[in-house]
């Protein structure tokens, strides 16, 4: 059985950090697109970012640019996001997913539980 289960996150003032970790199993996901996706209360889910299997390929939501970093770990069947610079518009549960494709497009086929992220102003 396929598991997803997010840890780090937590409450945070505006302009701080968190990293929010992923880790998988029930497979191997070398192979698949991973991702993180947000939802705030009252609104719909929204795609953040993800990552290629291998690594090389990143595509990031233009709302959180040059903040947020995703990575990997295959070796651990881990994805991290690290994100700074937070702000209030950051508060959201974060989800992982996994994709059905190396490159990480169309939607995710696998999700993970959630882990809340409030960042304080």
């Amino acid at each position: 059985q396929v598991q997803l289960v997010e840890s780090g996150g937590g409450l945070v003032q505006a302009g701080g950090s968190l990293r929010l970790s992923c880790a998988a199993s029930g497979r191997t996901f070398s192979s698949y697109g991973m991702g993180w996706f947000r939802q705030a209360p009252g609104k719909e889910r929204e795609f953040v970012v993800r990552v290629s299997s291998n690594g090389g390929s990143t595509y990031y939501a233009d709302s959180v640019k040059g903040r947020f970093t995703i990575s990997r770990d295959n070796a651990k069947n881990t994805v991290y996001l690290q994100m700074n610079s937070l702000k209030p518009e950051d508060t959201a549960v974060y989800y992982c997913a996994v994709y059905g494709n190396s490159l990480g497009y169309g939607l995710p086929k696998y999700w993970g539980q959630g882990t809340q992220v409030t960042v304080s102003s």
